[in-house]
């Protein structure tokens, strides 16, 4: 499966954003869906996963300021990113797998997309 974001782009803090992710090669739905992050000189980090069933998880960080989601009909992921804070700046990236048995291992997704660059400035 091949994945391509968007979306991102340079916000003050308290903004919003919305990534997509649109996928395309494969059956979506037999995919869980994952957001991970990248800051400068950083480890990438987990941010939000939605499994097959549907079920979401969040990091910590992001809990209750970001919300993960996708339309099937449009092969499509998407991060709505609310309340967003300086230490949220990174390359966010959109990974897929058919199999994730922890969904914060970077080395649990096979398939990744280039990223997309997000700035919250303070």
């Amino acid at each position: 499966v091949q994945l391509a974001e968007s979306g991102g782009g340079s916000v003050q803090a308290g903004g919003s954003l919305r990534l997509s992710c649109t996928a395309s090669g494969d059956t979506y739905n037999g995919y869980c869906m994952g957001w991970f992050r990248q800051a400068p000189g950083k480890e990438r980090e987990e941010v939000a996963v939605i499994d097959k069933d549907g079920s979401t998880t969040y990091a910590d960080s992001v809990k209750g300021r970001f919300t993960i989601s996708q339309d099937n009909a449009k092969n499509t992921l998407y991060l709505q990113m609310n309340s967003l804070k300086p230490e949220d700046t990174g390359m966010y990236y959109c990974a897929a797998d058919p199999v994730v048995y922890l969904w914060y291992r970077v080395e649990q997704y096979s398939f990744w997309g280039q990223g997309t660059q997000v700035t919250v400035s303070s």
